[in-house]
């Protein structure tokens, strides 16, 4: 690993930085499998583009795992045969097709350098048009180009590290993804981006993460599926059970022999079927085609050599399968508004149940949901309108984000405490209409003031106070206002803060290791000297915090 160092100062990287770059970004890319593949608009098995990239970067990644020579070269042309052997699909024929072009670039190189990338891409965005019988733009071939382009613009204006040029090779990709559906009329009708766009644009920003050692964002972190640009999604509509055309078998096989020509073969197949595609080398190709008969291709391949790896899928079954399963899932998402809640204890969880939420994601303090977590809850959820409270500060990102991941229209109302989000499930009102619910959620939320008692972590001065370890604090809406040796006394401190002549109403949910006895006592302390006051005590079951206390 003796370039290991290359890669902060970002001028040149070894084979072996290459290989990790893209088994990263293999790992990034396998994240978002379901959302590439939600893209497709074509419905045939090939269709799963996501999958398909997915698995053939695999194959990509796995033929350099074993090398002993890394060169950048030998690390290269193994990925390149790799990825034409274990190619998959449409998409993954044509993304083997880029990585030949990155090995003609690259094969002889012993290290890489910010020219030599530049120039790599060149060659792979070339390569990439070059087993198609029809390219199209709008398409995985128009993003590559633009990267190329704009990475070699780059090089010319004097960029020199290698975490540089993949920087502007992302954002090339980003924007050109964004620009597919006003090239592809297909795209622009669905209301999304190209498939294959977005999957190489996510193994290029998953590169980069990893050249940049953003181990944080690789492990937690997900791509951002890109919009269209300058321009409303439209709904995808359905599909049609009415087309007359069938779409016969996806065939897709690998081809070995002696002196075999790609060329020569394609244009044997080009009348056989559609979606023609014809990629590799004089001793294996790759074929892919969409053909009412597929005996007559591989009638014709087993008379050049041998066959292997032969995939034959009904594409009309296919679209008659997804036909069904999208009448089904439209039938089961209903209008309506629903309402997704952040909760860590049983207790509390179990009275957002109660309360009306169609969901609950465990998590709160010091054990953050992920966006993933979320939307896997918006998903699971049968309404079109979801509205997410988030219940604390910190998950607020994170709920944020899964507005631009869905189709379903979300709104994050961001609650930062438990007793806010209770407050807010209180006015929620199913009948009602998104709106209407949000306005009445949001007053309530303003109404609320929020209590929280816990244990410090560590010794410390701030606000004024001396703090030791395994003392309690009290925060008043995340302020903290007391310490003291015993949970009662932090609370009542944390109380003699607040000025609760116009407040009706306090409840108090114990957790941690505080018992219901210690919360009764809690509540006769506060009747002496507010006896106007109604409380309520129950049993949250949040861990760390002795008591979180509403007050409204």
């Amino acid at each position: 690993m003796q370039y290991i160092q290359t890669i902060k100062t970002g001028n040149v990287i070894s084979g072996r930085d290459f290989r990790e770059m893209f088994a990263a970004a293999t790992e990034w890319l396998g994240k978002s499998v379901p959302e590439i593949n939600a893209l497709n608009v074509f419905p045939v098995p090939d269709g799963d583009t996501g999958t398909n990239m997915h698995l053939t970067m695999q194959s990509c990644v796995e033929a350099a795992s074993q090398l002993e020579d890394m060169s950048a070269g030998s690390v290269v042309n193994a990925m390149s045969r790799g990825a034409l052997l274990g190619a998959r699909g449409n998409s993954g024929v044509i993304l083997s097709q880029i990585w030949r072009g990155l090995q003609q670039g690259l094969s002889d190189k012993d290290h890489i350098s910010c020219k030599d990338l530049a120039y790599a891409f060149q060659q792979a965005a070339v390569a990439a048009r070059e087993g198609l019988s029809n390219p199209v733009e709008g398409t995985i071939l128009t993003v590559m180009k633009e990267v190329a382009g704009a990475c070699q613009r780059g090089v010319e204006k004097g960029k020199q590290s290698i975490t540089g040029i993949l920087q502007i090779a992302v954002d090339a990709a980003g924007e050109a993804v964004a620009q597919t559906p006003h090239q592809l009329p297909v795209l622009m009708e669905a209301g999304v981006v190209d498939a294959g766009g977005q999957g190489l644009y996510t193994i290029l920003e998953g590169a980069l993460l990893s050249l940049k050692d953003n181990r944080s964002q690789l492990q937690t972190g997900k791509t951002t599926i890109i919009g269209m640009k300058e321009g409303q999604s439209n709904p995808r509509p359905l599909l049609s059970p009415d087309n007359e055309e069938p779409y016969g078998y996806c065939t897709e096989f690998l081809l070995k022999g002696q002196d075999l020509d790609p060329d020569v073969i394609r244009d044997n197949l080009k009348d056989k079927g559609e979606s023609l595609i014809v990629v590799g080398a004089d001793n294996a190709v790759r074929i892919h085609i969409h053909a009412i008969d597929p005996s007559d291709v591989l009638h014709y391949a087993v008379t050049h050599g041998t066959v292997h790896d032969i995939s034959i899928r009904n594409m009309d079954e296919q679209v008659a399968d997804r036909l069904a399963k999208q009448k089904s899932e439209e039938a089961r998402i209903q209008k309506g508004v629903a309402v997704i809640s952040i909760s860590l204890g049983d207790g509390l969880s179990s009275l957002f149940h109660q309360l009306g939420a169609a969901a609950v994601v465990p998590g709160g303090q010091t054990m953050n949901p992920s966006t993933r977590d979320i939307l896997g809850a918006i998903e699971s959820v049968p309404f079109t309108d979801i509205i997410i409270l988030p219940n604390n500060k910190n998950v607020v990102p994170a709920a944020q984000k899964t507005i631009a991941l869905c189709d379903k229209q979300v709104t994050v109302l961001p609650t930062t405490s438990l007793p806010q989000g209770i407050s807010a499930m209180v006015t929620f009102e199913p009948a009602a209409d998104l709106q209407t619910n949000i306005e009445a959620m949001q007053e309530a939320i303003t109404s609320v003031k929020t209590v929280e008692i816990t244990r410090a972590s560590r010794s410390t001065k701030v606000n004024g106070f001396n703090i030791h370890k395994n003392q309690f604090i009290g925060l008043l809406d995340g302020k903290l206002v007391a310490c003291a040796d015993r949970a009662d006394g932090a609370v009542e401190d944390t109380l003699a803060a607040l000025d609760l002549s116009n407040s009706e109403m306090i409840t108090i949910y114990y957790g941690a290791d505080s018992t219901r006895q210690e919360a009764d006592e809690i509540v006769r302390f506060i009747g002496k000297y507010h006896k106007k006051l109604e409380s309520d005590i129950i049993a949250g079951g949040q861990p760390h915090y002795n008591y979180i206390i509403s007050i409204e």
